[in-house]
């Protein structure tokens, strides 16, 4: 976990300028530099490339300012958080950003500061990294904005970085408990046969093998404004049930929950905005594990709206606990429904780890989320809820299929799927990764939030706020 919570030094702390440097304007800037800097920096053969650091020495060898990249165009459309790299790569102390980047820019390079410098050190036992240098951001970047988002973001990174056996329904029962109380929000908790007469029952059916009983998690926060209701899966494991996954692919189940820690995220970012709206969040927490109760292929089951599952395979259960929380949610009115989950590999096949697709019938959200996604550098993708391929889950022994043969448009059928269960027009669906599978500036290697900072950016405009 990060040594210190997120955060930019005062804006009046003394600081060392960090100047920022496009490639385009590369000439212009050495010639208004100090002789002897420019002098430096083609020396040193300092080109600007996006992220490219130069300490800039002062008489008695000790630097006096710092030169950071800013590359070209195209280099920052294919890199977010280029600039956030520098955090690394100066030595202690406190900078200050002097160029006057445009709003949107100057918030990404404070938050790529922020975010390049989460650590998961829980489990070290040698020394820790050390703490890195402070940035006064720029006052257009709503620098008290940027560190809320940052601190929602580290909590889901620690949520889905925390191994499984220290993040089981318990634990993450614990964390949302915890994430309540801080913001005076009321939970309701449900657990094990409880689900069963509180009729959750595949919620129960997903997660009764496990040593850990499954539960379901209820937030409700605010008094004023329209409903925003979030709902994330939180498989704390996912073994894949008899259907039993190679070893291989369990090794990075314990991010199953990616979801149901991104709403967590997401909640605290609201809630420390006091956005006015009232907030509900579900959590619908197990493990899928094996054992003789475990639920079999071709069981059946009942849901809380009543349709009947078919279980073609125990290994597509995240749509299964979501179902059952998505039909408790529409039992109260909403303005906007939103499900976030670590859902199909099929989405991963299609768009990539760095995607985060998302299903809406209504356009307008989608625009809206679009163009807030852009904005914040936070991307994410349309997909279609297709109906015709509405007949892939209706296997006729039951309602629904959980898991359709042919292995055709795996993300959409899991979609519509879970769309049966939402009478909501406005019901935007996420299938996300949440894993960052090798180090890049702002997000290193392990668990990472997807869409939260897109949807909060888009928020008030969805909402009316």
């Amino acid at each position: 976990m990060s040594l210190t919570p997120p955060g930019f030094a005062p804006a009046d702390a003394p600081a060392l300028p960090l100047i920022v440097v496009a490639a385009e304007d590369l000439a212009a800037q050495l010639d208004a530099l100090p002789a002897a800097q420019a002098a430096w920096l083609r020396a040193t053969g300092f080109e600007a490339g996006l992220g490219d650091l130069r300490l800039l020495p002062g008489p008695d060898g000790q630097p006096v300012a710092a030169a950071v990249g800013y590359g070209r165009a195209a280099a920052r459309a294919r890199t977010r958080f280029g600039l956030g790299k520098a955090a690394t790569l100066l030595p202690a102390g406190t900078w200050r950003l002097t160029d006057a980047l445009p709003p949107e820019e100057a918030a990404e390079a404070a938050l790529g500061w922020l975010l390049h410098g989460y650590r998961f050190d829980r489990y070290r036992t040698g020394p820790r990294a050390a703490p890195l240098p402070r940035l006064v951001a720029p006052a257009a970047a709503d620098p008290a904005r940027q560190e809320i988002i940052a601190a929602g973001e580290f909590l889901t990174r620690d949520l889905i970085n925390t191994p499984a056996g220290d993040m089981g329904p318990d634990e993450l029962e614990a964390a949302f408990v915890a994430l309540a109380d801080r913001f005076g929000a009321v939970t309701r908790i449900v657990r094990g046969d409880d689900l069963l007469a509180q009729n959750l029952p595949m919620i129960h059916a997903v997660g009764r093998a496990a040593a850990r009983a499954p539960r379901l998690l209820d937030m409700t926060w605010g008094h004023r404004g329209p409903t925003l209701t979030l709902v994330g899966k939180g498989v704390c494991f996912d073994t894949g049930g008899l259907d039993l996954k190679p070893s291989a692919n369990m090794l990075l189940m314990k991010k199953d929950m990616g979801g149901a820690a991104t709403v967590m995220g997401l909640a605290q970012m609201v809630m420390a905005l006091d956005l006015p709206l009232c907030l509900r969040v579900l959590v619908p927490a197990v493990e899928n594990a094996v054992a003789g109760n475990a639920m079999r292929p071709r069981d059946i089951l009942t849901s809380r709206k009543g349709l009947t599952v078919e279980i073609n395979n125990t290994d597509a259960e995240g749509r299964l606990i979501l179902a059952d929380a998505l039909a408790l949610a529409e039992e109260s009115p909403s303005a906007l429904v939103v499900s976030m989950a670590t859902l199909t590999g099929a989405a991963r096949v299609a768009v990539g780890p760095d995607l985060a697709p998302f299903y809406t019938d209504d356009d307008n959200d989608a625009g809206l989320l679009s163009a807030a996604a852009a904005r914040v550098r936070d991307p994410v993708w349309r997909m279609p809820f297709w109906t015709p391929y509405e007949a892939l889950i209706e296997p006729g022994i039951a309602d629904l299929d959980n898991a359709p043969s042919g292995g055709f448009a795996g993300s959409i059928t899991a979609a519509l799927f879970l769309r049966r269960f939402v009478q909501n027009p406005r019901y935007l669906h996420f299938d996300i990764y949440g894993h960052q599978p090798a180090d890049a500036p702002g997000r290193p290697k392990g668990g990472v939030g997807q869409g939260a900072r897109a949807l909060l950016e888009a928020l008030p405009a969805m909402l009316n706020l």
